[in-house]
């Protein structure tokens, strides 16, 4: 079964940025496009970037130009680096494989973003 374990969110003020990490535990992270999401309550869970096995990136249009996703196959980690955070990106992230899945979805990382 593989693992997906997401950190770095944060309470941070309009403006701020922060870095989120997903670390998978899985031999065969290399092969699979990632994908960070994020979900808030009551409502379903959206993609906002994802990244393929060969670095190409895809952003939503509520991200794009603010967001960044990159990956570190050698560390099996996926990471989105998010500037010029706005209140509505305040959600829970998480990572996983996109379109297909790579393991359960995790816990998540909460980021709030308030004055």
């Amino acid at each position: 079964q593989v693992q997906l374990v997401e950190s770095g969110g944060d309470l941070v003020q309009p403006g701020g940025s922060l870095r989120l990490s997903c670390a998978a535990s899985t031999r065969i992270f290399s092969i699979y496009a990632m994908g960070w999401y994020r979900q808030v309550p009551g409502k379903q869970r959206d993609l906002v970037a994802s990244i393929s096995n060969g670095g190409s990136t895809n952003y939503a249009d509520s991200v794009k130009g603010r967001f960044t996703i990159s990956r570190d196959n050698a560390k099996k980690t996926v990471y989105l680096q998010m500037n010029s955070l706005k209140p509505e990106d305040t959600a829970v992230y998480f990572c996983n494989g996109y379109p297909a899945l790579l393991g359960s979805w995790g816990q998540g990382t909460q980021v709030t973003v308030s004055s």
